[in-house]
């Protein structure tokens, strides 16, 4: 019996070891100038800061994961937003994953954060910090009802609108990913303001957290923004399309290959796993 368990043992570690990708085996940042490099879901980055863990403002999670690194303009801002939020007594911000050390693939969680670019911000504002414990292994809060079809009314505060609201109309985001329902609530509750709307992009998941994604910055001249969103608020037939019967034959997306590297990623790669 004991020989039987270690064999399993060793499956899983080999089977956890397989699904590894090199880039979690770079556990400190690339020095040099901060470049984002690649696209969202295909990069790296140069010169990542790691996101301060001791603040007043926010609380960062899951921390032994070391996701926790970012191009600079994506550290200030987390902390811009975060000092609003903090002025504003909507709450306790709780800061999700953003990026390994170098960006790069994970081995799971996420098929983007390549690019140190990236942050996920739950949707629940605690009045109080959360312990080290609770930190450790969050319990999301999930907001949409299991039609998938409106947000759950009673977990559903007005906090969480001024939240997204806040985070859209920072001049660095161009994109925050959120479930369709959640989308829709925000449309009903805007009243004239709408223009942030734009940058709210209905996506699957994202039940409990927004995925906020920054524009390219300055001087990353290898970084690959994404075409804007179409214009509009996107809350009329755009939206609606996703609360439509599937046609048939689609159904969940299909696993890709991943496509090559960039090549200035695929360089750092040879180097520093040498």
């Amino acid at each position: 019996m004991k020989k039987t368990l270690m064999a399993l043992g060793a499956l899983l570690i080999s089977a956890s070891t397989l699904a590894a990708t090199p880039w979690q085996s770079i556990s400190q940042p690339i020095n040099g100038k901060p470049q984002a490099i690649g696209a969202f879901a295909n990069g790296c980055i140069i010169g990542a800061q790691p996101l301060p863990l001791d603040a007043t403002d926010y609380q960062v999670m899951r921390q032994d994961q070391r996701r926790y690194f970012g191009h600079p303009d994506l550290i200030m801002f987390i902390q811009r937003l975060s000092t609003q939020v903090h002025n504003l007594q909507l709450g306790e911000v709780l800061i999700g994953d953003m990026g390994m050390a170098a960006g790069g693939r994970f081995s799971s969680g996420h098929a983007s954060h390549q690019s140190g670019l990236d942050v996920d911000i739950w949707l629940q504002l605690p009045k109080t910090r959360w312990t080290s414990a609770m930190l450790l292994k969050p319990q999301p809060l999930d907001l949409v009802a299991a039609d998938g079809k409106n947000v759950v009314a009673r977990h559903w505060q007005p906090e969480i609108d001024s939240l997204i609201k806040l985070a859209a109309k920072d001049d660095d985001v161009t994109r925050i990913f959120v479930n369709p329902a959640i989308k829709k609530q925000l449309c009903a509750d805007a009243g004239a303001d709408r223009d942030w709307l734009r940058k709210v992009r209905p996506w699957f998941g994202h039940r409990a957290h927004m995925h906020v994604r920054l524009r390219c910055p300055a001087g990353s001249l290898e970084c690959e923004d994404q075409p804007a969103p179409p214009p509009g608020d996107g809350c009329g037939a755009e939206l609606q399309s996703w609360f439509a019967p599937p046609k048939p034959g689609t159904g969940a997306p299909v696993k890709r290959t991943p496509p090559p590297l960039p090549p200035a990623c695929q360089a750092l790669l040879d180097k520093h796993l040498l």
